[in-house]
């Protein structure tokens, strides 16, 4: 009978990585999920006062503009613009990230580790990191900018203004929404679906390649 070359390899490749995927996958999958909701909460603070921000000055921009602009259109234009920047501003200010709170909830845990709270954890995050993008997340502003570009277009009598305030408001929304925090979503994803067969032993799980500056190895999930 010819001697079968893989398993020989299988068991080369088992040694090379065992004592990494198995002995410190656990710490290294929990450290990955702290470090995600670390790098979320950042990303979450840049998010949250950076749009603020852009919001504040449209506000400023739209207020002066509905008293001080010369052309009559303009004003008009910029006292619609003053309630939806005053609407955007309270919203986004009022809209927390997810990720903060979770991280705290990590850190203040019992401390142990546990890989089984933290992966509750990181998917109760990543589904609501979904829901933010979902088809309901944008049904605000579209009935807001809907709005602001009806009261141009047919209150005002100016169709082309009042379409261009609506694609300008839609496309403003949705860069605001792609924008938010993913890394839950990410850490989430990088384990993918696993199937190992041994004549007639079957194993299912999940593996994820782990990357670190002075180490590679692959992490195993049964």
């Amino acid at each position: 009978m010819p001697r079968r070359p893989f398993l020989p390899f299988a068991c080369a490749v088992v040694m090379l990585f065992s004592p990494l995927a198995l002995a410190q996958q656990p710490t290294q999958e929990y450290q990955a999920y702290e470090d995600a909701l670390a790098r979320g909460e950042r990303q979450a603070n840049v998010w949250q006062y950076g749009w603020a921000g852009v919001y504040a000055t449209s506000l400023a921009f739209n207020a002066y503009q509905a008293s001080e602009a010369d052309d009559r259109d303009d004003r008009y234009d910029a006292r619609v613009g003053v309630v939806k920047s005053a609407l955007a501003l309270a919203g986004t200010l009022m809209d927390d990230q997810p990720h903060p709170a979770a991280y705290r909830e990590l850190r203040e845990g019992d401390g142990d580790g546990d890989i089984e709270s933290a992966r509750r954890l990181l998917h109760a995050v990543a589904e609501e990191e979904r829901q933010r993008r979902s088809l309901q997340a944008r049904l605000g502003s579209l009935a807001i900018n809907a709005a602001s570009g009806l009261l141009i277009g047919v209150g005002d009598g100016r169709g082309r203004d009042g379409a261009i305030n609506f694609a300008t408001g839609m496309l403003i929304s949705e860069l605001q929404l792609q924008t938010q925090p993913r890394q839950a979503s990410v850490a989430i994803n990088r384990f993918k679906p696993a199937r190992v067969s041994f004549g007639d032993v079957h194993l299912e799980g999940e593996y994820a390649l782990l990357v670190a500056p002075n180490q590679l190895g692959v992490a195993l999930r049964y």
